[in-house]
């Protein structure tokens, strides 16, 4: 009885063993190929791009008119992780390969030295033109050669006016009659004698007559026949309009006298470089003439208009020339010292993509995923721009090879877009067939080629794109497919 337990139990066993052996393999089989049903189902195009023109889709494998097999599109190819439109992924090899390279946008202080060509010249409030306010004659030169430098007060010339000295008398006796009437005993008769007194010197002192000659009338009560006319200030004589013997008229120029001790140096500027100077700057310059040697000036105006043939901005510059080695009409290569301090976000100048119409850059999101950025940009300087909007300090540019991946970003935005317009007939197909190939129990459709048993790219999984069809693509009867399913 035992043996016989025993035996049965052995047996039992043993058909356990070879059963499950048997078993195994086809459980595994099948977990494979559900698996790999399930991939492949996960992985199909939605559909095919034209490589050449991203509008033009089939809906199955193509090729174009020369022969470039259409591209396949996914549905986790686009958008995905929440990835802008034109979001694109390159393999690490290829990022190497391409030479991507990046730099990080940090906050910074950006100056600049400006430089440009200036022109030296006078100090117009330094310039004094001299004219005779009578008719007359030259009696003598005292400064007779242009280029003399002359002191504030010294004597440049004398005229003789026939006006001059019918003045003069009327004020030698003015003051004559006001001695024999200072004793009367009537006020308003000297109070008149001193008024008159007063207008005839006021008069020769609105001629110009100077002070000391007019002492001099007061003192010897003679008329003096020539009139002096003297240096407002230090200076040169640029110029010198008469000479003895000339009649003069108030038209007539006679001296052109300028102080050369601090003169202006007009710069033209570019429209660029317009926001990176301001009154006030410091700037240096230099001046073929004078080698070896530097010169300081400051901005002292900007003017508030351009030039309209050179397109350029004039900045005045105020210089110290108390040695008198600057010449006026010299020409200087200037050098204006911004002192613009911007704790801005910055990133290399080659990082930005300029289109004429939009500026733009690339973020590294993530290793391999770059997306296309629009930006707002500010001032340039050494080689580095300022970004006023679109991007945070911190946040990695592509900075190398941009042009390559905006390539790819273009198509890469052309087909989210696509992608969005075909989303509703997506959603919509699977519903359909449940409602039209599963409306009857235990009826199966398969849109398939039925020889092989593969899935039609032209099945309702998968739309049909707005585009032109692709060609050698032929409209399948969807009818007869269902009814041939039934048959089988």
């Amino acid at each position: 009885m035992n043996k016989n337990i025993i035996i049965t139990a052995i047996a039992t066993l043993t058909i356990g063993v070879t059963a499950g052996y048997l078993l195994a393999p086809a459980e595994k089989s099948g977990s494979k190929t559900i698996a790999s049903k399930s991939a492949s189902e996960e992985h199909k195009p939605l559909f095919y791009r034209n490589p050449m023109n991203p509008a033009i889709t089939s809906p199955v494998p193509a090729k174009d008119e020369m022969g470039m097999k259409y591209i396949p599109v996914y549905a986790d190819d686009e958008n995905a992780q929440g990835m802008a439109a034109g979001t694109v992924s390159i393999d690490p090899v290829t990022t190497q390969n391409i030479g991507v390279r990046t730099a990080i946008a940090k906050r910074s202080t950006l100056s600049r030295e400006v430089r440009s060509v200036g022109r030296v010249t006078f100090d117009e409030q330094r310039v004094a033109r001299f004219h005779s306010k009578i008719d007359g004659w030259i009696e003598q030169l005292f400064i007779e050669k242009t280029g003399d430098r002359v002191k504030k007060d010294t004597m440049l010339l004398s005229i003789y006016s026939p006006q001059l000295v019918a003045s003069e008398e009327e004020y030698i006796l003015a003051l004559t009659n006001a001695d024999t009437l200072k004793k009367s005993p009537f006020e308003d008769i000297r109070n008149s004698a001193e008024s008159l007194v007063r207008s005839s010197r006021e008069r020769l002192e609105l001629l110009d007559v100077p002070a000391h000659q007019l002492r001099d009338i007061e003192r010897t009560r003679k008329v003096i026949k020539r009139l002096h006319i003297h240096s407002p200030f230090d200076g040169t004589v640029m110029k010198i309009g008469a000479r003895e013997g000339q009649r003069v008229t108030p038209e007539t120029e006679l001296y052109m006298i300028a102080d050369l001790s601090r003169l202006w140096v007009i710069v033209d500027l570019y429209e660029d470089d317009m926001p990176w100077v301001k009154q006030g700057d410091m700037a240096e310059m230099r001046v073929s003439g004078i080698p070896g040697e530097t010169f300081k000036g400051k901005v002292a105006y900007i003017y508030p208009y351009l030039e309209a043939k050179t397109r350029t901005v004039k900045v005045r510059l105020e210089v110290d020339n108390s040695d008198l080695k600057l010449k006026p009409e010299m020409f200087a290569n200037v050098t204006l010292m911004s002192n613009r301090q911007l704790n801005a976000i910055t990133v290399p100048s080659e990082a930005i993509i300029r289109t004429g119409a939009r500026e733009q850059l690339f973020i590294e999101r993530a290793p391999g995923k770059f997306e296309p950025r629009e930006v707002k940009v500010g001032v340039s300087a050494n080689g580095e721009t300022q970004i006023l909007e679109g991007i945070r300090e911190g946040e990695k540019v592509v900075t190398s090879s941009q042009f390559l991946i905006d390539s790819e970003s273009k198509l890469k935005e052309a087909t989210s877009k696509m992608l969005e317009t075909l989303q509703p007939e997506v959603d919509t197909k699977p519903s359909q067939m449940k409602h039209d190939g599963m409306g009857h129990e235990g009826m199966k459709m398969d849109h398939g080629d039925h020889s092989t048993g593969e899935p039609n790219r032209m099945g309702a999984d998968h739309p049909k794109g707005k585009g032109q069809d692709a060609p050698n693509h032929m409209p399948m009867d969807h009818g007869s497919m269902s009814h041939e399913g039934m048959n089988h």
